[in-house]
């Protein structure tokens, strides 16, 4: 695996600095990560071997700045400076990918900013809201070790599901694991507490990529009914649904996931 490159790119006219991975050559592909935070896995490695990948630590969640948080008061914050992000970068266009929570942030982004939007790639994604399947920020920040694991995975056994979820042997860096956990949580839940609907649904028809909305057929946390949803709301999207998955399907079915996606970023 690669280890990606890190860079600091001011943001919101210089009042925050977000700290960005890079990997890759090609053409660029913005990654958003899910709620429990950035992990440089097996499937962006992956993607890096097509495309200059980026992936930016949502604020807060960097190694060393906890207190980058601070800066942001609501999901329109963080908006706009996933938009200061892209200027920052100098990407006109790209690829934009995100997961869960972040997939909420790439279908705000997408909204705002539709030119710049190649392709979009939408897994599991939090943002909108129907009566008969709801879910709050309580569903991940709620649960227990042992819960949170019953609840994310289809296979918690599943060995890159392991190397993911076991914190370090030695106690003290288990501490700061869990620590560091619980606050990439905290960070991710200020902006979209105590329900993932911000009005979305009132912006998501300005989404003009083509795009492919991933659900595991076994999500426990986000309803499966709501890949339609996001899928009748865009004017070009199609469904992949993931059969033995759960909430992750980058860690449960990399190989379904990295074919599907492949072929649809490439078309």
């Amino acid at each position: 695996m690669a280890k990606p490159r890190k860079r600091t790119v001011p943001v919101l006219g210089g009042a925050l600095e977000m700290t960005v991975n890079v990997a890759g050559k090609g053409k660029p592909l913005l990654f958003l990560h899910s709620a429990g935070g950035l992990y440089w896995d097996d499937f962006l490695d992956e993607l890096s071997e097509h495309y200059k990948v980026y992936a930016p630590h949502f604020p807060g969640t960097a190694p060393g700045r906890p207190n980058d948080i601070d800066k942001l008061d609501s999901l329109w914050d963080t908006v706009i400076a996933y938009e200061d992000l892209l200027d920052a970068l100098k990407i006109r266009k790209c690829r934009l990918m995100g997961h869960s929570f972040g997939g909420l942030l790439a279908a705000e982004l997408a909204a705002q900013r539709p030119k710049a939007i190649e392709k979009l790639v939408l897994i599991a994604p939090i943002g909108l809201w129907r009566e008969d399947a709801p879910y709050s920020v309580w569903n991940w920040c709620s649960p227990g070790p042992e819960e949170i694991m019953d609840v994310l995975f289809y296979d918690k056994t599943h060995p890159d599901v392991v190397r993911r979820m076991t914190p370090p042997d030695n106690p003290r860096k288990a501490d700061q694991w869990t620590i560091d956990f619980i606050w990439t949580l905290g960070c991710t839940g200020k902006v979209i507490w105590p329900i993932p609907d911000k009005g979305l649904k009132k912006r998501i028809h300005r989404i003009s990529a083509p795009s492919l909305v991933v659900w595991g057929e076994n999500d426990k946390l986000i309803p499966p009914a709501y890949a339609e949803e996001f899928a009748r709301a865009i004017a070009d999207a199609e469904v992949f649904m993931i059969p033995q998955c759960g909430h992750e399907p980058p860690l449960e079915q990399r190989g379904r996931l990295a074919e599907r996606v492949g072929t649809f970023l490439a078309a």
